[in-house]
């Protein structure tokens, strides 16, 4: 609007300057002036023309603009009444859903029928290679582990694992099953129901692997570090057929926990019926006599528990120290015990670095020798060259392990190992390790030195 005023002041202004100049002329000044002054004068009002219609079209621009602004601003007038109003119906319903908690409903029974049923297939493979001293190098082991998990419900749940299993040197070349020299063996290592019976404790019954330590639950297999188990796992038993108790209680807020486990199981046995020394069987024969009948034979099972607290310090700082033991009668006749007990514990600093380990006994008597008192130990430390941070190729891939384990049987061996090893992590979970062993024992049969090469696969 403006411009348009000023705009109309200066055509005003150009005809009364001409009108000055016609006024201000005699007739004989007007008849005299010269085509070039008339071209001038021309040229002058043909530019203030010019300059009168460009502020036209400035003028209808800003009209223009001004009108999309006024449209603009009243749009975004609308859509801040409407944010206001879905905020107040989101605080209404928020209200009202709070209100809604505030009275529970009554909780209906759960049908087994409509709960949604979960099956999940997890576990491990290797395949290893062992050169030991005095001896050919060959591809020793094959073996395949499948877990099949399975829920039932809210608070069911069944496990089960399976060993498949190919070993070399095994079979009778020339017989009808193992005609390459091979064994093949398939065993059931666990199987068992269990029954969460609140956020505290777990009913759990079937074949067990037993909380005697930690490595038979958590070390065995692809989580091991090292490609064979330490000597001193063979003193107890792994599994058991049988009912636990277990769970955790939390110790304050900080994250610390109180892990508890207590058992009964069938427990060792005898592999003759006899009460020899060197008839026990940790893997729980106890049907079996001397003349081949089989029966249970044992009056008591074997009962055992574990306590152990775990203590957090912050991410991936953490300690944890257990306890646990069992015992029960293992000879046929009922007259002799056998009693075992661990201490184990485990200790990360950062994620990089870790070591734990487990000190066994084991009691047991017997017909021949008297109380047989076995012993062994192992401790286990890795450290993942990724803590380094050396920008190297495959350096942050690769973890070194050693590991130091001791196997006394009470009736005459003693077995010292030393081991070195890596593991490379061509993913997460597909490993290649190798440890080189050095032995010394009293056996004559076990190999000074020994190379063990496996690719593992966890799934």
């Amino acid at each position: 609007m403006k411009k348009t005023i000023k705009t109309r002041r200066l055509m005003i202004g150009l005809v009364a300057a001409a009108g000055a100049v016609g006024m201000g002329l005699p007739p004989q000044a007007t008849a005299e002036v010269s085509d070039a002054d008339f071209n001038a004068l021309k040229q002058m009002v043909q530019q203030l023309s010019e300059q009168v219609q460009s502020l036209r079209q400035t003028n209808i621009l800003d009209q223009q603009t001004h009108t999309q602004d006024v449209q603009q601003l009243k749009e975004l007038q609308e859509k801040l009444a409407a944010t206001k109003q879905t905020a107040e119906d989101a605080e209404q319903k928020s209200i009202v859903a709070a209100q809604a908690q505030a009275q529970p409903l009554p909780r209906a029974p759960i049908d087994e029928a409509t709960v949604n049923h979960n099956f999940m297939i997890l576990g491990d493979a290797e395949v290893q290679y062992v050169n030991a001293d005095k001896q050919n190098g060959s591809f020793e082991m094959a073996d395949f582990a499948p877990i099949f998990l399975y829920r039932g419900g809210d608070n069911v749940l069944f496990e089960a694992g399976f060993d498949f299993g190919l070993q070399n040197n095994g079979g009778t070349p020339g017989s009808d099953n193992n005609s390459s020299g091979y064994t093949t063996t398939l065993n059931l290592s666990f199987a068992q129901l269990d029954y969460v019976m609140n956020d505290y404790m777990t009913l759990c019954a079937g074949d067990l692997l037993l909380p005697l330590g930690t490595y038979t639950e958590r070390g065995a297999g692809w989580l091991n570090k090292i490609p064979d188990d330490p000597l001193a796992i063979d003193l107890v038993p792994g599994s058991g057929v049988g009912a636990e108790l277990r769970g955790a209680v939390p110790l304050g807020d900080s994250g610390k926990l109180l892990n508890y486990a207590v058992y009964g199981v069938d427990g060792p046995g005898s592999v003759d019926g006899t009460g020899s020394a060197d008839q026990l069987d940790v893997g729980g024969n106890m049907g079996i006599t001397s003349d081949g009948t089989t029966a249970n034979l044992h009056n008591h099972p074997t009962g055992g528990a574990r306590l152990a607290v775990f203590l957090p310090f912050k991410p991936h700082y953490d300690l944890e120290l257990g306890i646990s033991g069992q015992s029960g009668e293992w000879d046929n006749a009922g007259n002799h015990l056998c009693t075992a007990g661990v201490l184990d514990a485990s200790l990360h600093l950062g994620s990089s670095f870790e070591v734990k380990g487990e000190y066994i006994i084991s009691r047991f008597g017997s017909d021949d020798l008297g109380t047989i008192r076995q012993e062994g130990w192992w401790v286990q430390a890795g450290y993942k060259l990724a803590g380094l941070n050396l920008e190297l190729p495959g350096i942050n891939n690769l973890e070194m392990v050693g590991r130091y384990d001791s196997y006394r049987d009470g009736m005459g061996t003693t077995t010292d190992r030393y081991t070195l090893g890596y593991i490379y992590y061509i993913t997460n979970a597909l490993l290649f390790e190798g440890d080189y062993e050095f032995y010394n024992s009293s056996d004559p049969t076990v190999p000074e030195t020994q190379l063990i090469l496996q690719m593992s696969y966890g799934f």
